[in-house]
């Protein structure tokens, strides 16, 4: 592929500031909060992606090492994994995608240790000099691997841990305007709660609702490096519901609603001459500091800060725990990147133990890059029995 659009891109990540990208004219032009390796806010699931990109409450399977690892005590089996697959900016690109996959396993009743690795595979860049002489080509990737650990730490309650190593390799080792670039490297982690009415009277009912709950902040670490300027990693916090509600043995909905707000700098008013007029330069914030400067640094204040927070609402039915159609929708605002889409879904379920989830994105507006998004996930349950639990065993007697 040759992509000028994308290499451009890059070279404008790795050669600029982070304070020259942000500049702005009047305060009502939009501020749009970015971060490096953006990839790690793709939802990587089909079942996630259908819902809206909600997940941090919804039933735990093994994609929870991404929307939630404290949702994996609750998972009624003792080993899984999954595998997904979302060709990416298809209406532009035909060389970019997306490979997620991730496994978990119970080493106790109440204790659950996983992994997961997501490619983010950018297509290839065709360099060119001045003279428009083709000087080499390049694979840009990005790669995240993660260990997890979650407890239960009461019968509705649970934690999770998440450890990451970040690799993003843009443009190779190249020199571009005197500036060299090399691949960044990096470490950061998740923390996340989860709340489940996990009483097996509640759990195993023939029809009423039971609620869910979960809260996660994503990618805490520090910032990464490209060769001469620092930037943000897209530390995220997540917060989720989900209602479920049982008609009968058979029938079943999940009605979920996630919001988000990227903890990193907003970036500041400055006047035509590229001086702050009001904000901080991002560049002289740390990654700690950030976290919690992020909810009052907008210039417009408090009005632009809830601008900064995204939605997603989606809606589940299910047939016998064998056949789910999903749909949902993602708001962001119009100041913040406009992105706005309907989501749409299937899932199947054989012999309990296997399950494939196919997802597809309908943009809101004309031209929207992610048009066409479609994903597909493989579920696997590789050791089916149940993990025992002896309050079950004992509302059983």
């Amino acid at each position: 592929m040759k992509s000028k659009l994308l290499a451009i891109l890059a070279s404008v990540v790795l050669i600029n500031s982070f304070s020259a990208q942000a500049q702005v004219k009047p305060s009502t032009e939009k501020r749009v909060v970015s971060s490096a390796v953006p990839f790690l806010t793709f939802s990587p699931d089909s079942r996630g992606a259908a819902l809206g990109d909600a997940g941090a409450a919804s039933t735990p399977d093994a994609n929870s090492m991404y929307w939630n690892t404290a949702k994996l005590p609750f998972v009624d089996r003792s080993l899984g994994s999954t595998v997904s697959y979302t060709p990416w900016l298809r209406d532009l690109v035909d060389d970019m995608g997306l490979l997620h996959a991730a496994v978990f396993k119970k080493v106790a009743r109440d204790q659950v240790i996983g992994l997961s690795m997501t490619y983010f595979n950018q297509g290839k860049f065709e360099f060119t000099n001045m003279f428009g002489e083709n000087t080499g080509t390049f694979q840009s990737r990005d790669l995240n691997i993660a260990a997890g650990y979650s407890r239960k730490l009461n019968r509705d309650m649970a934690m999770g841990l998440n450890i990451k190593y970040i690799h993003s390799n843009l443009i190779g080792s190249q020199v571009i305007n005197n500036v060299a670039s090399k691949p960044g490297n990096t470490v950061a982690g998740d923390l996340s709660f989860f709340y489940m009415n996990d009483s097996p009277t509640v759990r195993n009912r023939e029809k009423g609702a039971a609620f869910s709950g979960g809260a996660v902040i994503q990618n805490l670490g520090g910032k990464i490096n490209y060769g001469r300027d620092r930037y943000f990693l897209p530390t995220n916090l997540k917060l989720g519901g989900n209602l479920n509600y049982k008609i009968d043995n058979y029938n079943q909905f999940n009605f979920l609603a996630d919001v988000n707000k990227l903890l990193v700098p907003t970036p500041p008013l400055r006047d035509n001459n590229g001086n702050i007029i009001k904000g901080k330069n991002p560049a002289e914030v740390g990654s700690i500091q950030a976290i919690f400067s992020s909810f009052a640094d907008a210039p417009d204040g408090f009005k632009e800060e809830l601008r900064e927070f995204t939605a997603s609402l989606g809606v589940e039915y299910w047939y016998n725990n064998v056949f789910a159609v999903r749909t949902g929708y993602f708001m962001q605002s119009s100041y913040k990147g406009g992105d706005k889409y309907v989501t749409t879904g299937l899932g199947l379920r054989l012999k309990n133990s296997y399950g494939i989830d196919f997802a597809y994105l309908i943009p809101v507006s004309q031209g929207s890059a992610l048009a066409n998004t479609w994903r597909i996930s493989l579920i696997f349950d590789m050791q089916s029995k149940k993990v025992s639990d002896p309050s079950e065993e004992a509302a059983a007697q």
